[in-house]
């Protein structure tokens, strides 16, 4: 049984995904060490689950190569996002050296499609500032959004980031999947007194890289990352993904 064969299922796997997540956050208490572990226990268990979830679906049209979504808004968890600050900031050398400047990439493009709407943003068709000759530069550190996104169908992909009005197919598992980590990580967090909500990748990153101590902050339960929150995005009920979907 995976996690999203049932509602029984989800809310078992929500609850020791949770105590996981909290087990860590005790064991680490006050230190950025958090950050790398929260990020590392979500990932895995993401993608120990996808692929049984996922299983009786049709064969997914994404595999790495393909930006086609990559000018979607992204919404991370602190962690997350500090994680990929971290792995900018640690690989600054390597990028220049590329000719890649990330920190002005992001300032960039936060400046010119932050303050837009979803359906405006896809039209503006600015990529993650982490794309570089149409892959990501941060692809094992991808935070669950991008993870949680998944078609079948790449031209139509293709024919939305061409700004299209066509219907995506996308994979119902890994959203509910991806929803159930989300929220059993923010869970744990708000409980431990952590800011846990989420916030826009872009405006996210460029707060982090301009505060070095940002990882130290938030574990001493700061919001470093708090012009970036996103409203009412408190940690949801787990289960509210299954709307609509029928128990196998």
């Amino acid at each position: 049984m995976t996690p999203t064969d049932s509602i029984e299922g989800a809310e078992a796997f929500f609850e020791a995904l949770n105590t996981a997540f909290s087990a860590t956050l005790a064991r680490l208490k006050h230190r950025p060490e958090a950050v790398g572990a929260l990020c590392a226990l979500a990932f895995q268990a993401f993608e120990a689950n996808v692929e049984a979830a996922a299983s009786d679906a049709p064969a997914l049209a994404c595999h790495g190569d393909c930006p086609a979504c990559c000018c979607l808004r992204v919404t991370v968890t602190a962690p997350e996002a500090l994680l990929l600050a971290r792995f900018i900031s640690a690989n600054a050398q390597a990028f220049a050296e590329r000719n890649i400047d990330l920190p002005r990439r992001i300032a960039a493009i936060d400046a010119a499609v932050g303050a837009l709407s979803e359906v405006e943003r896809m039209a503006a068709a600015r990529a993650c500032p982490l794309l570089d000759g149409g892959l990501c530069l941060a692809f094992r550190l991808r935070p669950l959004a991008c993870r949680g996104h998944a078609s079948f169908d790449a031209e139509a992909c293709a024919a939305a980031a061409a700004g299209e009005n066509v219907d995506v197919p996308v994979s119902s598992e890994h959203i509910v999947l991806r929803g159930l980590v989300q929220n059993a990580m923010m869970a744990a967090m708000r409980e431990a007194g952590l800011a846990s909500g989420l916030y826009e990748l872009n405006r996210a990153l460029g707060l982090a890289l301009a505060a070095p101590d940002a990882a130290e902050l938030w574990a001493r339960r700061g919001d470093p990352l708090a012009q970036a929150l996103l409203p009412d995005s408190e940690p949801s009920d787990p289960l509210a993904s299954f709307d609509g979907l029928a128990p196998r």
